[in-house]
């Protein structure tokens, strides 16, 4: 599992395990906090055709899914 503090997860580089539509590399481009700190919502945008796409950020945490960093 994929250790993620959600303050410093803005501008982080993911590396998709399953790439699909030839998008493999994604920055984390946008993050939403509540009041209390909770992340709202995340969007993250692939490389290579800029198209952004909104997840759960704990989605991130699947290693089966997505690997830290740019691989």
């Amino acid at each position: 599992m994929n250790n993620i503090n959600p303050k410093k997860l803005l501008n982080s580089k993911w590396t998709a395990v399953n790439p699909s539509k030839q998008e493999k590399h994604f920055l984390v481009s946008e993050i939403e906090f509540d009041e209390e700190g909770g992340v709202v919502s995340c969007s993250i945008e692939a490389i290579m055709s800029k198209r952004s796409i909104l997840i759960d950020w704990r989605d991130l945490k699947d290693e089966s899914r997505w690997a830290h960093g740019w691989k």
